[in-house]
């Protein structure tokens, strides 16, 4: 197995007849999924999503791949393949296309409305190509074929990209649930034509490659669903993705046959089940689905809510119930369901609103207490099955954090996949397809951009640690007016401290440090603000260490009159 190294320099000039793979997202992480593929001077990109803010990112709300390898090659992308509609395959595609507007989207139906809808808010009306599963098309220089696959949310689908140097095949997210509710099954007959023609290359979902065996049917939650309506004494609550159009079916069925009438709650799980039943993936029984402001007319009994907020986002809906921030107010007895999984890095947010939810009354069920959720993503023993029918020459895990990615590489040498042609790469690292194998050839710039309001990149890795100064340890803030010839303290100094736990009037033990230290800077002629202020910022400083073990934002401001 090959894998990144840190020296890993500039890549070299793509050699003419190679195929060149730069993952610009989704390897080491869970999100933000964008491959470029290069052929003949040419690019296709494979998906463009977003990855959500941790805690250690406060203030963040979306982080984006990093376009700058890309930036200046615009007019060369032929195209935007997009796999399936979840925000960490999609999310990203706005903030391209105000890049360039006219850069080609190929999706499947509801893989398009719902970026089509994302991007009628950013004001960009895209170009775009239907496919479906069986469909090829030739794309530029890139001559890419489209497979079913079964995933989380309906029309997903895997892209095999053939050129002259070799056939690729990116799968996006998929498992193998063998009685999905649509009847859609992930295509193995395809996989194994195209393993006949020759897998030169396979990136491979990886997040579930750590956990053993198959995953269940999504068809199993149905009767735990029943179970929980049945046994509800109030109002259900159910947060879900808002693209999870087969768990929103399964609510809705549960609804209808214990009575109840459902409301969709938030802008983006509106949208999204408007989309899904308008296109006819939600069958919706006429007069189930009605507005959240004709609740307060049913008793409690007969109502379903369904929200968004089951990764504990901050402003979404059910954080803000669990906060009391929210027109909907939990009462004792009512029943909320969590009906996805915890994504990594969500843990602590998510048992937060538990807690929340559950001290205001609420019966919470959850992953952790009954079986109100399935994964989307292949387990192991799938993921041995596939790589025996598609028998790739190359494999190239994507899609997951490192430990996903090297079981996943793990389980390809098991099935006969070459060691040396096994490829565990990073956000950044460049694969190249020579001749039949593919070997890392160097590192292009891939970081976090993030998204701040209306700001995209302005906030970098220094404001991040700034703001965490600032919620962990406060800001003291230290003006001094100073005379302009001798640098003698003519004012101050006032000391103010905010978040940090110290009381304003124990700085008077500074107060003469800060003295002393000024008539030495006079004596050795040091008279400019900006040294006196990182002389007062170091004096300042090491006394709140040494006094109370704390290191806050020091904010020194020094005046010259």
């Amino acid at each position: 197995m090959s894998h990144p190294h840190p020296e890993l320099g500039t890549p070299p000039k793509l050699p003419k007849g190679a195929l060149r793979v730069t993952p610009l997202g989704g390897l080491g992480e869970i999100g933000r999924n964008m491959t470029v593929f290069e052929y003949g001077g040419r690019l296709l990109i494979v998906d463009c999503g977003v990855l959500f803010p941790e805690e250690e990112q406060p203030g963040i709300d979306l982080i984006l791949p990093d376009f700058t390898t890309i930036r200046d090659r615009l007019d060369d992308i032929e195209g935007i393949v997009l796999t399936h509609g979840h925000e960490d395959h999609i999310g990203g595609v706005p903030y391209l296309l105000r890049l360039k507007p006219d850069i080609p989207l190929i999706g499947s139906k509801l893989t398009l409305a719902l970026i089509e809808a994302k991007l009628q808010e950013h004001r960009i009306r895209p170009y775009t190509l239907e496919v479906t599963e069986g469909q090829r098309e030739r794309i530029g220089v890139f001559d890419c074929e489209f497979i079913a696959v079964n995933h989380s949310i309906p029309d997903a689908l895997a892209v095999a990209i053939r050129t002259p140097a070799g056939m690729a095949v990116a799968t996006g997210d998929f498992k193998m649930d063998q009685l999905p509710l649509d009847g859609r099954l992930t295509d193995l007959h395809a996989f194994a034509r195209l393993s006949e023609e020759g897998i030169d290359l396979l990136l491979s979902d990886s997040t579930n490659a750590e956990v053993p065996g198959f995953v269940p049917p999504e068809r199993d939650i149905s009767n735990v669903l029943r179970t929980v309506f049945a046994n509800a004494q109030k109002r259900i609550i159910v947060a879900s993705f808002a693209s999870h159009v087969h768990r929103i079916q399964q609510i809705l069925d549960a609804a209808h046959e214990y009575g109840r009438r459902v409301a969709f709650v938030g802008r983006s799980m509106v949208r999204n089940m408007g989309i899904a039943r308008d296109l006819g993936y939600l069958k919706v029984p006429a007069g189930l689905v009605v507005d959240v402001k004709t609740l307060d007319d049913l008793p409690d009994d007969e109502v379903v809510l369904v929200c968004t907020g089951s990764q504990g986002e901050p402003m979404a809906a059910l954080s803000r119930m669990a906060n009391r921030d929210h027109q909907i107010r939990i009462v004792p007895g009512d029943t909320v369901i969590l009906a996805s999984s915890l994504i990594p890095g969500n843990e602590n947010a998510v048992y937060r609103v538990i807690n929340g939810l559950t001290r205001w009354g609420a019966n919470v069920v959850h992953k952790g207490n009954a079986k109100v959720h399935v994964s989307g993503h292949a387990s192991a023993g799938e993921l041995l099955y596939f790589y025996n029918i598609c028998k790739p020459k190359n494999l190239m895990p994507v899609h997951g954090e490192w430990r996903h990615l090297r079981a996943n590489a793990e389980l390809g040498a098991l099935t006969g996949v070459p060691k040396d042609h096994i490829v565990i790469a990073e956000d950044g690292v460049v694969v190249d397809l020579i001749d039949g194998k593919a070997k890392i050839v160097g590192k292009v710039q891939a970081g976090y951009v993030y998204v701040d309001g209306l700001s995209v990149g302005d906030v970098t890795e220094t404001s991040l640690k700034d703001r965490r100064i600032l919620g962990d340890e406060g800001i003291i803030s230290v003006f001094i007016v100073v005379d302009s010839s001798s640098g003698k303290i003519v004012g101050g100094p006032h000391i103010q401290a905010r978040g940090s736990g110290i009381d304003d009037s124990a700085f008077t033990g500074v107060t003469p440090k800060i003295q002393e230290a000024l008539d030495k800077s006079a004596q050795d002629g040091v008279m400019e603000p900006h040294q006196l202020q990182q002389m007062v910022r170091r004096v300042v400083g090491k006394w709140v260490s040494d006094t109370y073990r704390r290191r806050p934002m020091i904010l020194p401001v020094v005046v010259e009159v």
